[in-house]
């Protein structure tokens, strides 16, 4: 058996790490395509380090690109990948570019699809990851969901007559805490790098289309995260996309600004932090298992039982509603709940997948 995994992005490299323990350890031969989608040494290569996952067979180099121009290279270098391979099935990670990429070389070359975290919806059809993953849970052939809220959506959308398997399985990201969480204590310098050791500190993260091609947006976000320094320090990892746009628009940003980290270093960060500011999907998540309130720099989330918890609110990039959510959060006790299962979905993975593919 073989499976061919399709990754392009700093959460899906995260996603495959247990995922990719538990194949080994299941016997299941896996070659992993890397598209290029994020190429920064802290953005990719750092995580493939750190979280031992095996070195891409295959890399694409498929970056820089337009929406359009991208996802049509990574289909043209994935097809010829998988005529090479020729995997049992294709397995695909969260709702990037090279998800759909992936998912859409193999439904056309007849190679069965398997989505991981399939059946988030932020109903949003103005976001290219909504777009993303409802046409790569259409044509996968297993749905892997993280929630019963996942699973949800697929049902009230049909899925239970399109063929396709649907799977509660937890949350991939959740095993991945579980097992590294402890190592980023002792991994990682960037606390006393950054002199924040034993200071209270907001961990901030941005750059979502939405808010850094909106000027109005971008203004509004940093007027906000301006103000919160001057109260308590803001640590901002900075992409290079919002980078080039501050620079652009010549925007002041007073925060601690750091280049993008590795994940140790974000598991530092997050596990010591007074809590999280971010249009980052799966940011939300690891702010909730580390007990951390999370302000959401968007109008909708795919995470909708933190918002239901109570441990995510959602701003947008409204500069009041995002100083009204720090001052109610910094002054607010954290509770939590399991949310993502048990640990233990890469195992339920890897055993349906072997169920599934064993009898071909």
């Amino acid at each position: 058996m073989k499976i061919v995994t399709v990754l392009g992005a700093r959460p899906q490299f995260i996603k495959a790490a247990p995922v990719s323990s538990a194949l080994v350890k299941a016997g299941i031969e896996e070659r992993i395509v890397h598209t290029g989608q994020h190429f920064d040494d802290n953005m990719s290569e750092v995580f493939f380090r750190e979280m031992e996952i095996p070195q891409p067979h295959h890399n694409l180099d498929v970056h820089s690109l337009g929406h359009g121009a991208m996802t049509g290279r990574m289909i043209e270098g994935i097809e010829e990948v998988l005529e090479k391979e020729k995997p049992d099935a294709v397995l695909v990670y969260g709702d990037t570019n090279s998800t759909l990429a992936g998912a859409l070389a193999a439904v056309k070359m007849r190679i069965a699809v398997s989505h991981v975290e399939a059946g988030l919806r932020s109903f949003n059809m103005e976001m290219p990851e909504e777009i993303n993953r409802i046409l790569t849970d259409r044509i996968s052939s297993i749905l892997f969901c993280p929630t019963t809220a996942a699973v949800n959506n697929l049902k009230r959308e049909g899925f239970g007559r399109f063929g396709s398997e649907i799977v509660l399985c937890g949350d991939v990201m959740y095993d991945a805490l579980k097992y590294y969480g402890v190592r980023a204590g002792t991994s990682s310098s960037i606390l006393s790098k950054l002199d924040v050791v034993n200071k209270d500190f907001v961990l901030a993260t941005l750059h979502r289309e939405e808010n850094t091609n909106s000027t109005e947006n971008l203004k509004g976000i940093v007027s906000a995260i301006n103000d919160i320094h001057k109260l308590i320090p803001v640590v901002l990892p900075v992409h290079p996309r919002t980078r080039n746009y501050l620079r652009m628009h010549k925007m002041r940003l007073d925060a601690i600004v750091i280049d993008p980290v590795g994940y140790f270093d974000m598991l530092a960060l997050l596990q010591r932090c007074r809590m999280v500011l971010t249009d980052s999907g799966g940011l939300q998540k690891e702010a909730y298992v580390c007990g951390k309130f999370c302000i959401t720099l968007r109008d909708q989330t795919e995470w909708v039982e933190l918002v239901k918890a109570g441990g995510n609110v959602l701003v947008g990039a409204n500069t009041k509603k995002i100083l009204s959510a720090f001052r109610r959060f910094n002054s607010k006790k954290f509770t939590t709940k399991p949310l993502y299962g048990n640990g233990h979905a890469a195992e339920k993975i890897v055993k349906v997948l072997k169920r599934a593919f064993s009898r071909r």
